[in-house]
């Protein structure tokens, strides 16, 4: 009998699976794992880790995901074989060569055995700009946002990579990182609709991660993740995003109570599954002892992304594509950045501070 999927992406504290960790991935069988800086040290390391993750979850289709957007979040800093540009870097230039960036990545990512990548960001750069997002972003205008992000997204989806369009409805004009706290908008519903017409372009997609926002004048009550309204009315409606939804880090700030009522509350609002990314085993066993599996439709939903992850990849000469982007794109490669809020909350965490 096929065990039902977790509908949960997981996470893991080293570079290797601890005993615990294999008894859990091994009953519970999520539907993927997410890697951080924390478990990558060599190419050979992460391959062995993944391969152990595979082995011991013991499926065909589990997502291996990562955040290698290129500029400062690139979890890969320390193993991949080239530079990537930052999104705000691809944005300067034409859009071909945010397909070049993805073919880049996704050479490395294939080598490795990673099948999924936290990426496009489609939020709009704004000033004064969210620290969380400095840099992440193509553009102020949505017309190049759309160009770059679908270029990007479908470059992911030709080489076998399943991209992920994130942060879905946005994060606006706050300046308060999800990661620490919860942002917040006064848009109205005619307002928000002009701001977020233009992410209809990325429903074609297979996946999409939402934002821990707080839409005041949608949902007073809950974060744009856990508010039903939001993800019936305006994600799935308004935007008509029929693709497989995935929570943005629920060990995040921005939502409140303990792991499992995170997890509870994000799947009942309409979500397909939540990402756990903090690796500590007492987060993942609330995430496992839910007992919440992917639905009947979100199975249909994963099925798209299978098909994805099992692509063959397109013929392409990455020496030819290396050179052409390396031309364009070399000075912004020492572009340097302070802040890289998800490994601020991972060293909060590593000292022991309760979310």
């Amino acid at each position: 009998m096929t065990k039902p999927i977790l509908a949960a992406i997981l996470s893991c504290s080293g570079t290797v699976l601890t005993a615990e960790e294999k008894k859990l991935l091994s009953t519970y069988n999520p539907l993927g794992i997410s890697l951080f800086s924390r478990n990558i040290q060599s190419r050979q390391q992460v391959k062995k880790l993944i391969q152990e993750i595979k082995e011991t979850i013991n499926r065909e289709n589990i997502l291996i995901a990562v955040d290698e957007e290129g500029g400062r979040v690139c979890r890969l800093e320390n193993i991949k074989e080239r530079k990537y540009a930052s999104a705000e870097a691809l944005g300067r230039v034409d859009a071909i060569y945010s397909s070049y960036h993805a073919y880049l990545i996704s050479a490395d990512l294939r080598d490795l055995g990673i099948n999924v990548n936290y990426a496009p960001v489609i939020d709009k750069k704004i000033i004064p700009q969210n620290k969380v997002l400095e840099s992440r972003c193509f553009s102020e205008e949505t017309n190049k946002i759309v160009e770059c992000g679908t270029t990007m997204a479908s470059a992911y989806m030709e080489m076998g990579i399943c991209p992920c369009i994130k942060h879905i409805p946005g994060h606006f004009s706050s300046l308060s990182d999800p990661h620490l706290a919860l942002p917040e908008s006064s848009l109205t519903q005619q307002e928000l609709n002009t701001e977020i017409s233009y992410i209809k372009n990325f429903n074609q997609y297979p996946l999409g991660m939402t934002s821990h926002i707080l839409l005041k004048n949608i949902d007073s009550q809950n974060p744009a993740t856990q508010s039903t309204k939001v993800i019936t009315d305006i994600i799935r409606g308004y935007l008509q995003f029929d693709s497989f939804l995935l929570s943005d880090a629920i060990d995040m700030h921005a939502l409140r109570g303990s792991i499992a009522e995170k997890t509870h509350k994000s799947l009942d609002a309409g979500i397909d599954a939540v990402c756990c990314c903090s690796g500590k085993i007492e987060d993942l066993v609330e995430v496992c002892k839910t007992d919440r599996f992917l639905t009947e439709k979100s199975l249909i939903r994963f099925a798209i992304i299978e098909k994805i992850i099992h692509n063959k990849p397109k013929k392409i000469d990455l020496s030819e594509i290396q050179a052409r982007y390396e031309s364009a794109l070399k000075e912004s490669f020492n572009e340097k950045y302070s802040y890289d809020a998800t490994e601020v909350l991972h060293q909060m965490l590593k000292k022991g501070e309760n979310l």
